[in-house]
């Protein structure tokens, strides 16, 4: 039986080469098993531990039984195994130490048991455009500056677009740089709320609330617009924050609106929201969107050369105003092609057919794109797609090549030099002039009508 570290090195060593040989494509080996190797075992379980997230999500998923298979080969026990990352450990063994230093006998009721700064939140991986760079440059003062000046902060957005981001940011960057023992918090307006109720009913009246936040040195209040309406809980943290404030402590607050614009809330509040720097973060553009999916494929350990330049600008466009869809639709999207359609290469097709998971996905996948106008007309002449879209001057593929263009032009108004680029990189005036041709061709055409009648019908389809 396989029991020490020694013997378990070995049996991951020989499990390895089988699975390589079976799996027959020494780059994705490379990329999900290279360095990955056994921490322990926990009876028939063996913990691997995987080169990165995305290697877990498809070793425990894709490849589980061939890695069970493979061992069971060399071993006459059946095993099960538990993927983990590098990451994971170290949260596992933090738990560890913070549990071992509770002791049993300690039973104060505490406020907030449950608010974290989310490590992974910082300002190294906050992607920064036009659109968030003051509300960034703010962010980062604070963080790099002791004192009350800008206190508070206060960043207002609509939802999605980086604001708890940055509040986390902040928290680690003290913490890790400036205040390695500081007690920063970081909860919802909402959870100050609930927390304010359990309070007033009793279930915590063994210590006070205002007392738990004398003990707190940098408050990260999210979502402040949630106290609207609430008198009760307005005026006990009315005398938080101004007993925070007047000790010099840090306040950063984060809302969907400005505080002018805060209805709801008592004038004194608004007042003081206001004394400090107010900053905006606007919805971002397409281009920065683009550098934001770049940065997540990068960083999750992807080759960016797999994916079509297309997929990346589609999902780019679709969620700009929303960077919290964006990620959620970019995860759907990794989650479904790794793990279920198995394709060297991410397109157009493979992304609207992965995101038809998600929420909304549906439509989504019926909403326009190049490639699938492509498909559409390609189709409706008896043509492939790489057909209209290289260099075949015959009368029919032309002809349909000139209705791709128009209609991409009509439906998606997309810049004529990346039409050109999409059609072999035809020059901009190139695809104009065909552009031209079809909409003149239109007012006369009778037989032309119809098939554009039927091409716009099947592309909203």
């Amino acid at each position: 039986m396989v029991t020490t570290i020694t013997e378990l090195t070995k049996l991951w060593e020989k499990a390895l080469k089988k699975i390589q040989q079976k799996m027959n494509d020494d780059r994705s080996f490379d990329y999900f098993f290279s360095n990955s190797y056994i921490y322990e075992k926990n009876g028939s379980v063996l913990v691997v531990v995987a080169p990165h997230l995305v290697a877990k999500t498809v070793m425990e998923g894709k490849y589980a039984s061939l890695i069970i298979d493979s061992l069971s080969e060399i071993d006459d026990d059946d095993y099960e195994i538990k993927v983990v990352t590098n990451e994971d450990l170290v949260q596992q063994r933090k738990d560890s130490r913070i549990n071992s230093s509770i002791k049993v006998e300690e039973k104060v009721p505490s406020y907030f048991a449950d608010a974290a700064i989310k490590s992974d939140l910082k300002f190294s991986n906050f992607v920064v455009g036009e659109f968030n760079s003051d509300a960034h440059k703010a962010a980062l003062y604070v963080a790099k500056n002791g004192g009350t000046m800008f206190n508070p902060l206060f960043i207002y957005s609509h939802s999605g677009l980086g604001k708890t981001h940055l509040l986390h940011a902040i928290g680690n960057d003290i913490k890790e740089n400036r205040m390695p023992g500081a007690k920063i918090l970081y909860i919802s307006a909402q959870e100050f709320v609930e927390e304010y109720i359990k309070f007033v009913t009793g279930e915590k009246e063994s210590q006070s609330i205002k007392d738990f936040f004398k003990t707190v040195d940098i408050l990260l209040l999210d979502d402040v617009q949630f106290l609207a309406g609430k008198v009760k809980s307005q005026e006990i943290f009315f005398s938080i924050y101004q007993d925070m404030i007047n000790k010099g402590k840090r306040i950063i607050i984060t809302s969907d609106r400005q505080p002018a614009e805060l209805q709801g809330l008592e004038d004194r509040l608004v007042t003081r929201f206001s004394q400090g720097l107010t900053v905006k973060i606007n919805e971002p553009d397409v281009d920065t969107c683009v550098e934001i999916l770049k940065q997540k494929i990068v960083t999750s350990g992807l080759n960016i050369e797999k994916f079509d330049a297309n997929v990346i600008y589609f999902l780019a466009e679709k969620y700009s105003n929303n960077l919290r869809e964006l990620e959620g639709a970019f995860n759907a999207l990794m989650f479904n092609c790794l793990n279920l359609l198995d394709e060297e290469t991410i397109t157009m097709d493979v992304a609207i057919k992965a995101l038809s998971s998600i929420k909304g996905g549906k439509n989504i996948a019926a909403q326009l794109s190049e490639q699938k106008i492509l498909n559409v007309v390609a189709n409706y002449y008896n043509l492939t797609p790489e057909q209209l879209t290289g260099k075949d001057r015959s009368g029919q593929i032309v002809l349909a090549r000139h209705i791709s263009m128009y209609l991409i032009r009509q439906h998606l108004d997309v810049p004529l030099k990346k039409i050109g680029e999409l059609f072999g990189g035809k020059d901009h005036t190139t695809v104009m002039s065909a552009i031209t041709k079809v909409d003149k061709e239109l007012k006369t055409d009778i037989q032309l009508q119809t098939a554009i009648k039927d091409l716009e019908k099947k592309i909203k389809e």
